[in-house]
This record gives C-alpha cells, sequence and structure tokens, in this order.
C-alpha cells in the first residue's frame, strides 16, 4: 500500500478511535435518560432537563465520526457526492453540537469540580466552534472551497475535543486520582487546545503545499505523491 493510500485511512481511523470513548459514554447517558434511570449526584442536571444533552449527543457523536471520513483525499476525490451529501449534514450537526453545548454551559448548574475558569473556556469554545461552522457555510457560499475547508477543519477539532480530554485526563487520573477545580480546567483546556494546535498545523501544512510551484509538482510521481501525502 503506497504512503498516500496509508494516510488516506491512517487519519479517519485515528479519529474515529479518538471519538469512540466520548461516544460510548455519550451513548450511555442517552440510554439512562430514555430509561428514566435513578438520579444522581452525576445525572440530576440532565434528568431534569434532558433536551439540551439529548441534542448535544445526537449531534456531535455522527459528527465526531461521519466527520472524519472528511480527512480522507481518497474518499474527497473517487466520491465528490459523498463528500458533498456528508457536509450537508455535519455544518448543522456541528452548529447543533456548538449551540446546545453553549446552552448546556449557561443554563446547567455547575457540576462538583468545575469552576469560573472552565466554565469561560466553555463558552469561548462553544462560541468558537459555532464561528467555524457558520463561516465555512458562507466560504461555502461564495464557492471559496480552500476557506470553506479551513474552517471546517478548525470546527471539527474543536468538536473532537472530548476525545483528546479523555488522553489528557488520563494520566492525571493515574497518577493523581481525581483532579481538582483548577486542574480539571487545565486539563479540559489542554484537550481543545492541542487540538486547535493540530488544526492549525494541518491548514499551515496545506497552504505550503498549495504554494509548491507548478514545475516542480510535476517533476514527476514521487513529488506528486509527496503532495498528496501533505494534504491531507
Amino acid at each position: 500500500m503506497s504512503r498516500t493510500s496509508r494516510a488516506d485511512w491512517l487519519v479517519p481511523a485515528g479519529l474515529i478511535l479518538l471519538s469512540l470513548v466520548p461516544a460510548f459514554f455519550g451513548s450511555l447517558r442517552l440510554i439512562e435518560i430514555a430509561q428514566d434511570a435513578p438520579v444522581t449526584a452525576t445525572n440530576a442536571r440532565f434528568l431534569a432537563d434532558p433536551l439540551p444533552v439529548v441534542l448535544h449527543l445526537v449531534a456531535v457523536i455522527p459528527f465526531s465520526i461521519v466527520g472524519a471520513f472528511q480527512f480522507s483525499r481518497g474518499i474527497r476525490r473517487r466520491r465528490r457526492g459523498w463528500h458533498r451529501a456528508a457536509g450537508m449534514v455535519l455544518a448543522p450537526l456541528g452548529l447543533v453540537a456548538a449551540l446546545t453545548g453553549l446552552w448546556m454551559t449557561l443554563a446547567y448548574p455547575w457540576p462538583a469540580g468545575d469552576g469560573a475558569i472552565l466554565y469561560y473556556t466553555r463558552l469561548v469554545v462553544g462560541v468558537a466552534m459555532t464561528a467555524a461552522i457558520i463561516l465555512a457555510v458562507l466560504a461555502l457560499r461564495r464557492r471559496d472551497y480552500t476557506t470553506h475547508g479551513e474552517w471546517m477543519i478548525r470546527g471539527y477539532a474543536i468538536g473532537l475535543g472530548a476525545g483528546t480530554q479523555v488522553l489528557t485526563h488520563l494520566p492525571w487520573f493515574i497518577i493523581m486520582g481525581k483532579p481538582g477545580e483548577l486542574p480539571r480546567a487545565v486539563l479540559m483546556a489542554a484537550g481543545w487546545g492541542i487540538n486547535i494546535a493540530v488544526a492549525e498545523w494541518v491548514i499551515w501544512r496545506q497552504r505550503r503545499v498549495r504554494r509548491v510551484p507548478v514545475g516542480v509538482v510535476g517533476a514527476g510521481a514521487g513529488a506528486r505523491a509527496l503532495v498528496d501525502v501533505g494534504v491531507q
């Protein structure tokens, strides 16, 4: 298998793996709400007002998993119809995920361990994801596909924050136990920050590849393969 073919599937596979843990626990939350589970300290706010969390989970789970396939250059090239159809679904799902995230932040009481830093971080992140999806849609309406893709990458990166937060929290849980208010805020922010940094690196790399002179790109199959890998 060529480097380009491997990249076509390794990137979506990695993103799906990153989505699995929050998707699994989110699905358990939906089952808990559907079955009218006993009220506990951790689920009381969700059972008292289930609409925002149900809408959020129903949107963010497919947004994370289906969105991963948009990072396959092979799918984008060979199945343009699927890419467009998926995009028409992903943009509304991303908006619902972002807006319900803001809704939950504003409406739900703070759970134990949360504080003002995490509260305002969630507000900033929710607004940023909403803005990214809207700017992506506006760019698409202008047929500015490059800008559209860049904003969707940013929106997806923020939406996938819960997956990276599993990784930022895990070492702390193993070594230190349950984090307090400040460590929890830092670990949560780190999950979003890492994703945003990776998104900006991907966007920078794509722009760099697009600046490669035509003569260099046309020099041979090897150069073309490097360009194909670079825009993943």
